[in-house]
Order: C-alpha cells, then structure tokens, then sequence
C-alpha cells in the first residue's frame, strides 16, 4: 500500500514540474545550478546566493583574451561589496581554450592575475552546453547566447538573470559597471 502511495505522490510531482516547468512558472534560478572549479573541487552557485554574480565564457588564445584584465580590476573593485566573477573556460569558440585545466590555470594566473574563480572547461552553446548555459538561452532567448569567447551573464543578488552581454562589452564598459553597481545598491536578502 505504501509502495503504491510513493508512487502516486512522485507521479504527482512530476506532473506538476513539467506542468510548471512549460508554462514558466518554475522556481528555478541561477543559484540551483553547480560548475566544478578549476582545481576540481565543487562550485555551486547556491554558494554565493545574496551576491551578484558576472558569468564570464573564456578562452586563453582569443583577440578578447585581455579582457582578463579587465574583469580582474572588477572583482578587486567590487568583491568587498559582494560581486563574484566566475571564468568559465570553453573551447566552442574557433578552439582557442584547448588546454588543460592545469594549463589554463597557469595561463590565467602568470598572464593576468587572475584570483577570481575559475570551473572546469565547460561547453556553453548547442544542446550539450552546461546547465546553467541552457537555463540563461531559455531565460533571456536565443539571441542572448554565447556567441563568441567572453560573453557575460549579470545574475542578481536573488539568483534571476539580469542580462546577457556580447563579447564586445568590455568589463569595465559604462553599460555592465553600471548595472552591476545598480544591483550592489539593492539590499542582500
């Protein structure tokens, strides 16, 4: 009797996560979804729930490769106030992140100082893009996915995606300063 009870109760809630999931009502944020660092060790982004998040696609051998230096600055500028980078390394782009996890990371230290966090290569378009990756193209639309190396999602302090900007967008552009300080002001929850 019980074991038909579990069923019932999981068939249950099943329907009401597709039925949720198709008509947008589901709770879903960017704070469900886990990357691994570059070390290996996990990296969930429930981790930093409460702070703003800039979702950055890197490649270590890209005409937008300096933009290290740039997103750099902005953690130091910003960290104490609650913004975190993340450097997700991809190869999707003309195969210019072919390295290893440990050869990227020494790229990215030696080169550009890097100390913000950094996953694990990840593939960011198509239908085998991480999680996260598909969740942002469903969320803000296909014209704001990842079209090139260094394209950046704002996440808010309460997990929702603020926007998408195009490798163009330099970090430390009027436009991304702008709407990462406007979601520093908001009080963390």
């Amino acid at each position: 009797m019980w074991i038909r009870s579990l069923v019932l109760c999981t068939a249950a809630l099943l329907a009401f996560a597709t039925t949720a999931a198709a008509d947008g009502r589901a709770p879903r944020n960017a704070f469900v979804f886990n990357f691994q660092s570059i070390d290996g060790a996990a990296l969930p982004l429930s981790g930093h729930a409460g702070k703003v998040l800039l979702i950055v696609n890197t490649a270590s051998f890209c005409g937008f490769t300096h933009q290290y230096g740039g997103l750099q600055k902005l953690w130091e500028a910003y960290e104490a106030r609650g913004l975190v980078v993340i450097g997700v390394p991809s190869n999707d782009f003309g195969d210019q992140e072919p390295g290893t996890e440990g050869e990227i990371r020494a790229f990215c230290e030696g080169a550009y100082a890097i100390t913000f966090p950094l996953t694990t290569k990840q593939r960011v378009r198509g239908g085998a893009a991480h999680p996260f990756y598909q969740w942002a193209r469903a969320t803000l639309g296909e014209r704001a996915a990842p079209r090139w190396n260094f394209h950046k999602y704002l996440v808010a302090r309460d997990g929702r995606l603020i926007g998408g900007y195009a490798s163009t967008v330099a970090p430390q552009s009027d436009d991304l300063v702008g709407a990462i300080e406007a979601e520093l002001a908001r009080p963390a929850n």
